[in-house]
């Protein structure tokens, strides 16, 4: 039986006549296709009706040249296009790139991935080159009590220490915060348990924080309205980390001590 089964491949690579298959029928479909069909050997060994779809793979009854009149070819995709600028100014939004399809997948070839991707985007101008946008920059913050560690001078040699710049205090209420913050008690994070929601916390925005040029702080939300949520994120746990509104700013820090934080 197999010297007649090769016997009946060569026939048919020799007289491509001689035996009905995809190739003569002129023949490929995609999926489940029962019309689309012809007459002579399955790959079973079985002569009658033989199949030219995709699907006869996985039901057997393909015609015995499917393989070589219908092969399978992948999806061919080109590069990606440079990403786009963000779809807005001032705000956090999305850019984007894609790529083209140079080849469609066939017969049960590999499918197209993905043919664009988004990314997070925010800038940090309007098109007239006005600066915007750092309302959205998240704050960094750590207990008020690492302020007593530091020293202007040693963190950051550009502050002279004839400066007599004392910085300045932001108030904000709490929004929102995630569960790893009371779950936190590692003796240099412990702080983060006092994180409560609907609290008025106090930020500290000091050099070496505090930038030289600006004399702001990053993510102090200064710019920002009452009603904007604000992100901030806690050093030494990146997964304590949540929202507040800015209530105002102040010359000097006033809250209890486990509600008092600096910028980092």
């Amino acid at each position: 039986m197999r010297t007649l089964w090769m016997a009946l491949c060569a026939l048919a690579r020799l007289w491509p006549g001689a035996l009905a298959g995809c190739a003569d029928a002129g023949r490929c479909c995609p999926g489940r296709d029962p019309a689309c069909f012809a007459h002579g050997w399955r790959q079973d060994r079985v002569y009658g009706t033989c199949f030219c779809d995709q699907a006869c793979r996985l039901t057997g009854d393909c015609c015995f040249d499917y393989a070589r009149a219908c092969p399978a070819r992948p999806c061919i995709v080109g590069e990606w296009s440079p990403w786009s600028g963000c779809a807005d100014q001032c705000r956090p939004t999305a850019r984007v790139r894609r790529r083209a399809v140079r080849q469609e997948p066939r017969n049960g070839g590999e499918p197209c991935p993905a043919l664009e991707e988004r990314a997070g985007c925010l800038e940090y101008a309007t098109h007239q080159g006005q600066d915007c946008g750092h309302a959205y920059v998240p704050a960094f913050i750590t207990t008020s009590a690492f302020n007593k560690e530091r020293t202007r001078q040693a963190a950051s040699p550009q502050w002279s220490t004839d400066t007599e710049d004392a910085g300045y205090c932001m108030e904000f209420k709490t929004e929102s915060l995630t569960h790893h913050c009371a779950t936190e008690n590692r003796p240099l994070t412990r702080w983060m348990q006092y994180l409560r929601e609907g609290y008025t916390v106090c930020v500290d925005c000091q050099p070496p924080a505090m930038d030289s040029a600006s004399l702001r702080c990053s993510g102090d939300g200064l710019d920002s309205d009452r009603n904007q949520t604000l992100h901030w994120q806690a050093i030494g746990n990146p997964r304590c980390q949540g929202t507040w509104k800015k209530v105002r700013r102040v010359e000097q820090c006033s809250c209890p001590a486990v509600h008092s934080f600096i910028f980092i």
